[in-house]
């Protein structure tokens, strides 16, 4: 059964193609974020533009012919907006032109599945972290539940936003943990209520620092308070639920030194460990085909003219399938 999934979100316009659970291709394109962060219209502009060449890329890697393509997903939420159309009328196109079923995808549960596909997991407690998210999540039954998360934005958007405020470029997560190395710890504020955090007050504080301390000795403090806030929100969770596995997934998930913190914490409580590779951790088609895959297979799909966009799309809200 040869999915195509078609993510775009956000700054990644990706198209992954799996068969019967395997990989087969991944293609994508991004859109440039520089040091002014993402303009929407600008990256739906780019990702009209990549469009057909990622999905030419991708039916290449695949080794496959149009006809072969048995069904399409396409990420319905959450994301910016004009991000998400280009997705969805993509996807449309294909599923009309190809006369097939076509699937609407969460897109936080496409980060867990691929997360738990590439790792070999049956059923972990999944650390979700990327720009628009920061999410512990447990699937029970037929929904994931949400066991907390931030009350204010994703970490990746506040890494994202201390890069920028900070003048680091391009103004990435990936940048400020390049900037950590070899920094010294100083004060940062520290926000955990329960199984919830928040990252908007430590942005704050990090950001009127800019000149009274080294942006090394910032991007280290903030990283590993960041960090640290996650890793005890998770460990209190993996207790509350008695779970064996874990799984960190999203964008931020590419971080060595989060998933050093989280392995060190897993061990301690000879809870397996696992991840996926940074090109399935950062966004990708792959992770929407699986899904639309597994959906397919439990006779979940939408009618063309129901198909939509949801920005504020809840995983707890998605539809799942029959395990």
């Amino acid at each position: 059964m040869a999915v195509l999934g078609i993510e775009s979100s956000a700054h990644t316009f990706g198209v992954g193609i799996v068969d019967n659970g395997k990989v087969v291709a991944n293609a994508k394109a991004m859109y440039k974020i520089g040091s002014k962060g993402m303009i929407p219209k600008e990256v739906a502009g780019t990702h009209i533009k990549n469009a057909p060449m990622v999905i030419e890329e991708a039916m290449h890697e695949a080794g496959l012919r149009f006809s072969d393509i048995e069904a399409i997903g396409y990420t319905k939420g959450p994301g910016i907006g004009y991000c998400l159309h280009v997705g969805m009328l993509s996807a449309k196109t294909l599923a009309k032109k190809l006369n097939v079923p076509i699937i609407p995808v969460n897109h936080g549960i496409g980060h867990v599945e691929i997360a738990k596909n590439r790792a070999k997991l049956k059923d972990p407690l999944a650390l979700y972290v990327s720009g628009g998210n920061s999410q512990i999540l447990k699937r029970y039954g037929m929904n994931y539940k949400i066991l907390g998360e931030t009350f204010d934005v994703g970490i990746g958007n506040m890494l994202d936003s201390l890069a920028r405020a900070l003048g680091l470029y391009p103004a990435w997560g990936s940048t400020v943990e390049k900037t950590a190395l070899e920094g010294s710890y100083v004060d940062m504020p520290y926000t955990v209520k329960g199984m919830d955090f928040s990252f908007t007050g430590m942005l704050t504080h990090a950001s009127k620092m800019r000149g009274k301390k080294s942006n090394r000795d910032i991007c280290f403090s903030v990283q590993e308070t960041a960090y640290a806030m996650l890793v005890e929100a998770t460990e209190r969770a993996l207790l509350l639920t008695n779970s064996k596995e874990l799984c960190v997934c999203g964008g931020v998930a590419q971080s060595k030194r989060l998933k050093e913190m989280l392995k060190g914490m897993a061990d301690e409580h000879r809870v397996r460990f696992g991840y996926a590779e940074d090109t399935f951790n950062a966004d990708n088609g792959a992770m929407i085909a699986l899904v639309a895959e597994k959906m397919l297979a439990s006779g979940l799909s939408e009618r063309l003219s129901d198909c939509s966009i949801e920005q504020r799309y809840r995983i707890d809200g998605a539809r799942l399938w029959k395990e």
